[in-house]
């Protein structure tokens, strides 16, 4: 029987987090660690220490015990809220994973910075995000003992200034980014700077007219359902080689489809109280339609676009297709299912 895997924070968003607990879990038992998993996480789990591994001192010396006394073989996060603590409690167990020096890199911008460049890796800062031209993008990676593998790109469309909240993520298994030296070089480059030799990383990078420049890295999995776009683009799945790098396995990271992915959220017009939110049953009906979620509440006061979260987010949609048009084209046809009302703050008040 599989050794357990210690898992830091399930997530409160049922809709994003729920496809890569299921996966992990379908590999390896799990072991949670939260002051209070939610109820659709339950039947994920093997055991759970109720206890907010955000906390450190006692907490994290509670959370080492625990792990110890169930023989836990790996420790994984998808949260960026706790891939610090991930790296301290997986390394005073002498398990694998990104370093403590690592993750509080990763979880502080200009020290990320400064640390790229220094081993000149080139990087951007926010103000690339607005320059003409620039697209968004990033690299899925898989590190096994210092070998770097790039298993997808993903390509985000932001929404205005000054939020640049995701619209829309998407995965080609042929994009042509695989094969972009530049990009593959920067890649290389921020894995050797951090010192990871092992774990999943998700590389933001912005293309620019000067090539592609480092804005951020998450020591950890992608969210906004980035890998289960993966997995229907192109086979790999990034949950469960996350779970098996952890463990001290060997992933198989080798494509088994040739296709591509997208998701779409829908944010706000107004901001104010959602008073409506309908999505037709024949979503789903759509060719080319993976699934479509609600994630807001009728009565919830909401953000526009310009300004919104993700917590203000109305809806996602999930779309597959041949090439990245298809899907862009079962998106537009999924969004006619949707329909909104939002009484404006002023009235509302």
């Amino acid at each position: 029987m599989p050794q357990p895997v210690l898992l830091l924070g399930a997530g409160h968003r049922c809709a994003y987090d729920e496809f890569v607990l299921t996966r992990i879990a379908a590999a390896r038992p799990v072991l949670l660690v939260d002051a209070a998993p939610p109820a659709w996480a339950q039947s994920c789990l093997a055991g759970h220490l109720a206890a907010d591994p955000g906390k450190g001192g006692a907490t994290a010396s509670a959370v080492v015990r625990f792990a110890a006394r169930h023989r836990v073989r790996g420790v994984l996060t998808y949260s960026g809220e706790y891939a610090v603590a991930a790296a301290r409690i997986a390394g005073q167990l002498g398990l694998p994973g990104p370093s403590l020096a690592a993750a509080e890199a990763c979880t502080d911008p200009p020290a990320l910075r400064a640390l790229l460049a220094a081993r000149t890796v080139p990087t951007g800062d926010p103000g690339d995000l607005d320059a003409p031209g620039a697209p968004r993008v990033s690299a899925e990676t898989v590190v096994l003992d210092g070998e770097i593998r790039i298993a997808a790109i993903t390509r985000t469309t932001l929404g205005p200034a000054p939020a640049r909240q995701p619209l829309r993520h998407t995965v080609h298994a042929h994009d042509g980014l695989l094969h972009n030296r530049f990009l593959r070089l920067a890649v290389d480059r921020t894995v050797h700077a951090l010192g990871v030799e092992r774990g999943v990383l998700h590389i933001g990078l912005t293309l620019t007219d000067r090539g592609p420049r480092v804005t951020d890295v998450a020591p950890h999995l992608p969210g906004d359902l980035i890998p289960l776009l993966v997995k229907r683009a192109t086979g790999v799945d990034l949950a469960q080689a996350a779970a098996a790098l952890a463990t001290g396995e060997v992933p198989d990271t080798t494509p088994t489809r040739q296709r591509a992915a997208a998701i779409q959220f829908a944010y706000p017009a107004a901001t104010g109280r959602l008073d409506r939110l309908d999505l037709s049953p024949d979503a789903a009906h759509e060719s080319g339609a993976d699934r479509m979620l609600l994630t807001q509440h009728t009565g919830n006061h909401v953000t526009a676009g310009p300004h919104a979260t993700a917590a203000d987010r109305l809806a996602l949609w999930v779309a597959l297709g041949e090439t990245p048009n298809a899907c862009d084209d079962a998106l537009r046809r999924m969004a006619r299912h949707l329909s909104a009302e939002i009484t404006p703050l002023a009235n509302a008040a």
